[in-house]
């Protein structure tokens, strides 16, 4: 699963890999973002992802699944986790967020990180909207080669999904067994808290990748080969 402002595009390179071993790969983009960015509107929210991702792991009868999640969608992640465990496999969260029953996305950032998001947020006639981030947010330099190939593919986010409260009935991950891949040249700032709670989670597996935030796109053969050998 993606994270904000990108869509199922950031995934290819990865997928293209994973494909080549034989793994079946999905690479769902969410509702109003990507190539689904003409479907933004007001009416978007952390239910409408969630609901995304359930029902395209339903109606194509998705079994013993690796559902993976960068950024935003570890959010995301969760959430479906709590819904349809008898489906997944594995969770794996990629310089993911990950939220607590009762959090939205907003809350579960620091306090300088959540603010500076309120202060973006704008009414775009369609929807109230992020802008788009510089890629130099997700650990990408304006000089590098696929910063021009990202910022094109990058569009508004649904500022709602942002406020939205996740409602679990169980703990976080559902009993299914978890990785987490932290980027570590930078570390994500707004993950900090996240780390923490992860670290202090013996029952999850922990992955350091030596990239900034967006990792499959930085290092995809790097992650295709964590997510061959997942189990």
């Amino acid at each position: 699963m993606h994270g904000g402002f990108h869509g199922g595009w950031c995934w290819n390179d990865v997928a293209a890999r994973l494909r080549c071993e034989g793994h079946t790969v999905t690479t769902p983009t969410l509702t109003g973002l990507g190539e689904r960015s003409h479907l933004l509107s007001y009416d978007i929210t952390l239910n409408t992802f969630v609901q995304d991702v359930v029902q395209h792991i339903e109606y194509a009868d998705l079994r013993d699944v690796v559902l993976v999640g960068h950024s935003f969608g570890g959010a995301v992640v969760t959430a479906v986790a709590d819904r349809i465990a008898e489906r997944l496999d594995h969770l794996v969260y990629i310089d993911a967020m990950i939220l607590f029953d009762g959090q939205t996305p907003l809350s579960q950032l620091d306090s300088a990180s959540a603010a500076a998001r309120e202060a973006l947020a704008v009414d775009n006639g369609r929807a109230v909207v992020l802008p788009n981030f510089d890629t130099t947010s997700f650990g990408i330099s304006l000089d590098h080669p696929l910063a021009e190939w990202i910022r094109n593919r990058l569009t508004p986010h649904p500022f709602a999904t942002f406020t939205t409260s996740v409602r679990l009935h169980n703990p976080v991950g559902n009993g299914i067994p978890a990785t987490y891949v932290a980027a570590t040249a930078p570390s994500y700032a707004p993950l900090a808290d996240v780390r923490s709670w992860i670290r202090a989670n013996r029952d999850w597996n922990w992955i350091d990748i030596d990239c900034g935030h967006d990792v499959m796109i930085l290092e995809p053969e790097r992650t295709a080969y964590i997510l061959s050998n997942i189990r």
